[in-house]
C-alpha cells in the first residue's frame, strides 16, 4: 500500500475549525452572517453547534452589555475549550447539549445561528422544530450550509475529479442540506427572508487541501476501492502544480419566526 492509502488520519477537530475560520472566504461569510442576522444591543443569541467559540466573541460585540450570548454544543471537550477562549467575556454562557434537545425555554432568544451543523445532525427538521421553539416571536434565525453535491475540482481527468467529488460528498450525514434549508424551513413553520448563494473557490492547493482534504480523502477513497493509486497520484500532482481550481456553493439563510 503506497503512502497515499495510509494518509487517511483526520485533522484535529478544532484545528480544523480554526483553520476554515481564518481562510479568506470563512473570514468574509461570518461577517455576512452576523450582519445579515441583525444581531442588536440587548438582544438574546444562541449559537447552536458553536464549537470551540470561533463565533461567540463577534455576537457578544454585537449585543454589547446589554445582551446575552448562549453557546450549545453536544462535545464536553468543544464546550470546555469555548469557555477557556471566552473566560473575559461575562455575557457568554456556554451548555452543553444537542441540538435536538436544547437546553433552553420557550420563546426564550431574538436571534439563533447554526454554521455547517445541519449537514452533520441526525434529524434536521427536528432541529429546525428546536429552534423555532426557543425563537421569540419575530425571531431570527440564521443557518450557513454547503451543498457537497456541487463540489467540483478541476481537472484534465474529468472522471477521476467526479468519482472524488461524490465521494466526499457521500461522507457527509446529509449532503445536500444547503438547498434543503428551504423547505425545511418552511415546515418548521418559519418564514424565509433571504436566500442567499456564496461560491467557495479555491485557487490555492495547500488551502484547498486543508479544507476539502484533497489527500486525505482521495487516500480513503482508494481504500475503499472507489479509486485507484494510479489514478489519484497524477492528479494530486497537476492540482499540486497549479493552476489549481475547486469549489462548491454555500448557502446562506435567513428565516423568521
Amino acid at each position: 500500500m503506497s503512502q497515499l492509502a495510509t494518509a487517511t488520519t483526520a485533522p484535529d477537530q478544532i484545528a480544523y475549525l480554526d483553520a476554515a475560520a481564518a481562510t479568506a472566504m470563512g473570514v468574509e461569510y461570518k461577517q455576512r452572517f452576523v450582519d445579515a442576522l441583525g444581531v442588536q444591543p440587548g438582544h438574546a443569541v444562541v449559537d447552536v453547534g458553536c464549537g470551540p467559540g470561533t463565533d461567540l466573541g463577534r455576537l457578544a460585540d454585537a449585543v454589547q452589555a446589554s445582551g446575552r450570548i448562549i453557546g450549545v454544543d453536544r462535545d464536553p471537550r468543544m464546550v470546555a475549550e469555548a469557555g477557556r477562549r471566552l473566560a473575559d467575556r461575562p455575557t457568554v454562557e456556554l451548555r452543553t447539549g444537542d441540538a435536538h434537545d436544547l437546553p433552553l425555554a420557550d420563546a426564550s432568544v431574538d436571534r439563533a445561528r447554526m454554521d455547517r451543523v445541519l449537514m452533520h445532525v441526525r434529524s434536521p427538521a427536528h432541529v429546525l422544530a428546536e429552534v423555532r421553539r426557543v425563537l421569540r416571536p419575530g425571531g431570527l434565525l440564521g443557518m450557513a450550509e454547503p451543498d457537497w453535491d456541487t463540489l467540483a475540482v478541476a481537472d484534465e481527468d474529468v472522471r477521476t475529479s467526479r468519482r472524488f467529488a461524490r465521494f466526499v460528498a457521500g461522507r457527509v450525514r446529509n449532503p445536500t442540506i444547503g438547498r434543503e434549508l428551504v423547505r425545511l424551513s418552511a415546515q418548521a413553520g418559519l418564514q424565509v427572508r433571504s436566500v442567499e448563494p456564496i461560491a467557495v473557490v479555491f485557487r490555492d492547493f495547500d488551502t484547498a487541501d486543508q479544507i476539502l482534504g484533497l489527500r486525505r480523502n482521495s487516500a480513503r477513497a482508494v481504500l475503499a476501492g472507489e479509486l485507484t493509486d494510479a489514478e489519484v497520484q497524477p492528479w494530486l500532482q497537476r492540482l499540486a502544480e497549479g493552476p489549481m481550481l475547486a469549489g462548491f456553493t454555500f448557502y446562506l439563510v435567513i428565516a423568521q419566526a
